[in-house]
């Protein structure tokens, strides 16, 4: 009570303060670097990552992309060539004149090398960065290029995917928050008793978002889908903390005259009970930094941190702003729009049976659907993007002109024989969907020796340590196709050099589902073991934990398995992260209801009673947890051209209102029909049951 009574004895200097915090907030939020670029997120120990860095360190080339022209004069070609060279941090472009003179005709050139860069009246350069992928050098770099070559120039590769996709998430960030506010403030606006509250809600959750926000800076940077969808989950999950402090101060209010004493009251039962709720959705974002694919550690500690300081905010700034406003706050209050659950409460006991039949017999298609839907997602960022983008673009002009939608590179011991390097490279080209491989043995051939090439030639391909070859394939990243070529690719290659590296967005994908496919199973096992161990504890039971996790998971099923019904392809990362976030989010709604049923047991009301006293006082408040996610999610999911935070988001908002009827429903039947099993091992109902039996038979007597 100390705290609750100090909290409202400074409010002023408390929110003096919160004001003042904002400033490094806002600082730290400018100065904190958002990654692209998705491959960053990698192990550091694979040899994909490794061949980047070993490119990057030996040979000044990280980036790689290609340059498609179209009806350009081989003059204006070299010309423009010329001009891409001087670029910030272009270190190599290949085209024809970087092997021959211009006065020498393209066609006197090998077969495989003409076709490498020409096709029609198409023609292609390849340039090399001296930064890395998703370094901001190289997008500048990548701008540059695109406003020297005009609209006859498509380029592609990585960097340009990662360009645009910073380009537009810049561009739709500000409105993704700007939508949750509004669309949240007008849930409140329509369940919660008041017309001003949601204003107070939104200032104090706003503080802490940008708080939150600012922190980040000490992480160094965040992913572009941790900042895309913090703030809008920060909102969505904090607000319930907000709601319960509200109706509590109301509640103390018609208790005791003084209002300060009616928030010191609201403050100490809200602690309590924000903290216990807290946990749980704690756990879930946890759950999350397990993954060994690190853009789940970036979302998870932003968003446990956000939690964190949502349950801070609702406890010190909130008391402080209502308190301040509580006159007008007052003076707006009104009837609440939800009206009494009584008699919804009496249908769903009444009828418990059915919802068990309709549980039984959805789980089984859900399961289905969620098991074959983890099979369909897709890895290649540039589906997420839509298709009027420059990437997009140059992407397809790539497949339609030269039959490429791959590019790998592969790096070998600078001391393997030549005539090895280019046994190897026809095996290489031998392996299906290989257009071809491309390194100094295809430009000079067998018959002149390679200590008579100048530097310049040479150095482009080969440094003291490696040799660089590029082999081009006509099948698309993270496809099954490409990934076997690789495989196939990989066996060749250590047949000849056992550290030799195969590298490049192909290889890196491959990693990646791998990766994936092990952390998906990885948090789905932390996530529920460590939320299953936080409610046994909470409710000191063994059964409740299964029924409140198999009614939340079952509910995930459904959710995540409609893709499958829809004929929708998910990005790879939303399975992955939906099923922790909806668990920690939203098995509170379970755990409310429940710890009122087991209060009515242990009070000596029979099931029936109990977990019809337990619906009618937890519906309001699941509705209002459920609905304000919804609200905050469902409007960026329907506004967002990039289908990775579009879908998250749709999935959330989807995920909020399943377990949101699943819970109202579901839950209740369960509790009734478990109801032996879960008196005779919840800590305080067997005592309370025998009881109860034991009166019963004294007033039979």
């Amino acid at each position: 009570m100390k705290f609750s009574k100090a909290v409202v004895k400074c409010r002023v200097p408390i929110l003096i303060l919160a004001l003042l915090l904002l400033i490094p907030s806002a600082l730290g939020m400018a100065g904190t670097r958002v990654n692209y670029d998705m491959l960053n997120y990698l192990p550091e120990d694979m040899d994909t990552v490794i061949g980047q860095n070993e490119l990057l360190e030996d040979f000044h080339k990280g980036a790689f992309s290609f340059l498609i022209l179209e009806d350009m004069p081989a003059k204006d070609v070299a010309a423009l060539k010329k001009e891409v060279e001087r670029v910030d941090h272009v270190d190599t472009v290949l085209w024809y004149d970087s092997l021959m003179d211009l006065s020498v005709p393209m066609e006197l050139l090998p077969d495989k090398l003409y076709d490498a860069f020409n096709s029609g009246d198409a023609t292609m350069m390849a340039v090399f960065f001296d930064t890395s992928t998703s370094s901001d050098l190289t997008m500048d770099a990548i701008r540059a290029i695109r406003s020297i070559a005009g609209e006859r120039c498509f380029v592609s590769g990585m960097s340009a995917l990662v360009t645009d996709l910073k380009d537009l998430c810049e561009v739709e960030e500000p409105i993704y928050v700007g939508i949750a506010v509004a669309l949240a403030c007008a849930a409140m606006l329509i369940l919660l008793d008041s017309w001003l509250v949601p204003f107070v809600f939104l200032a104090s959750i706003g503080m802490m978002i940008l708080m939150n926000l600012g922190s980040n800076y000490f992480l160094g940077e965040i992913s572009y889908i941790t900042k895309a969808l913090s703030a809008v989950l920060q909102l969505a999950v904090t607000m319930d903390y907000s709601i319960f402090l509200w109706n509590s101060y109301n509640e103390q209010r018609g208790l005791c005259g003084d209002n300060k004493e009616a928030m010191a009251r609201a403050i100490q039962a809200t602690l309590t009970s924000v903290l216990g709720s807290s946990i749980t959705t704690v756990a879930g974002f946890i759950a999350l930094c397990f993954m060994s694919f690190t853009m789940g550690r970036d979302l998870g500690i932003v968003m446990a941190k956000g939690v964190l300081l949502g349950v801070v905010g609702c406890v010190t700034v909130l008391p402080a702003l209502i308190l301040v406003f509580d006159k007008p706050l007052q003076k707006t209050r009104h009837r609440s729009l939800i009206p009494n659950m009584g008699k919804l409460a009496g249908g769903v006991v009444k009828a418990f049976p059915v919802f068990i039949a309709v549980f039984a017999l959805i789980l089984p298609p859900a399961l289905y659907g969620y098991n074959q839907a983890n099979g369909e997602v897709y890895y290649d960022m540039g589906q997420c993007l839509p298709e009027d983008m420059e990437y997009v673009i140059a992407e397809g002009k790539l497949r339609e002109d030269f039959n490429i939608a791959s590019t790998h590179m592969l790096l070998v011991d600078a001391d393997l024989p030549a005539k090895n390097v280019r046994a190897m490279a026809d095996e290489m080209e031998a392996v299906d969907g290989v257009k071809y491989v491309l390194g100094l043995e295809s430009v000079v051939g067998s018959r002149i020796p390679e200590e008579f090439l100048p530097e310049s030639v040479t150095g482009k391909l080969k440094s003291g340590n490696w040799r660089l070859l590029l082999i081009n394939s006509e099948y698309k990243v993270a496809s099954d196709a490409v990934n076997t070529q690789i495989g196939e690719l990989n066996d060749i290659l250590k047949k000849y050099d056992q550290g030799g590296m195969l590298i490049g967005e192909a290889p890196c994908m491959k990693d990646m589902i791998q990766t994936t496919d092990h952390d998906f199973k990885m948090v789905n096992a932390v996530s529920i073991l460590a939320i299953f161990l936080i409610i046994a504890l909470v409710e000191k039971s063994f059964t409740l934990p299964f029924i409140l996790i198999a009614v939340i998971e079952a509910a995930i099923f459904v959710n995540l398995g409609l893709p499958h019904y829809l004929g929708q392809s998910l990005p790879f990362i939303a399975p992955i992260c939906i099923s922790t976030i909806q668990l920690g989010a939203t098995v509170d709604y379970a755990i409310l209801m429940t710890t009122r049923y087991k209060t009515e047991r242990i009070n000596g009301a029979d099931k029936k009673k109990a977990v019809h006293t337990a619906l009618t006082a937890s519906i309001p408040s699941i509705i209002v947890s459920g609905m304000g996610l919804f609200a905050a999610t469902f409007g960026v999911a329907l506004y967002s051209e990039i289908d990775i935070i579009s879908s998250m988001c749709m999935l959330m908002a989807r995920g909020a209102v399943i377990s949101m009827v699943s819970v109202i429903f579901v839950l209740p039947a369960l509790l009734l029909l478990c109801d032996k099993v879960i008196c005779a091992t919840t800590a305080g109902m067997r005592q309370s049951r025998h009881s109860k039996i034991s009166n019963v038979e004294v007033y039979a007597k």
